[in-house]
């Protein structure tokens, strides 16, 4: 009777352990809200040895001020990732050489949370 009482407190306690320490939304541990960025010319060649800055506003991206985090540079797939963002409206600016996406598309949609979210970006 003693091991019945002593086994069947431990699985009670063992359920109160997983139930009290298990995430409420598992989500929200396993997924965060990434950004990847493909660079490209206007002739949809990528472009790996782009730096790519993101920035969080329209007046932060005019003034160039305030990026979100450090700007990045394309790797040999033309990309880079930007991790742990806001699902909110981002605004890029992209260079490599004489080659910018200004006066092109610098804003991306309002980005899904704890999705991977991608956009390709023209230069010229």
């Amino acid at each position: 009777m003693k091991k019945l009482t002593f086994a069947l407190s431990l699985l009670v306690l063992s359920a109160f352990m997983f139930f009290q320490f298990t995430p409420k939304d598992e989500n929200s541990q396993l997924f965060k809200t990434n950004l990847r960025i493909t660079i490209q010319d206007d002739l949809g060649n990528i472009q790996e040895g782009a730096t790519v800055t993101l920035y969080g506003s329209n007046e932060d991206y005019r003034k160039s001020e305030n990026p979100v985090m450090d700007s990045q540079i394309t790797d040999d797939k033309g990309r880079v990732t930007f991790k742990d963002l806001d699902p909110k409206v981002y605004h890029v600016h992209a260079e490599k050489g004489k080659m910018n996406n200004n006066n092109l598309g610098v804003q991306t949609d309002t980005l899904v949370a704890k999705k991977l979210n991608k956009v390709a970006i023209v230069i010229q």
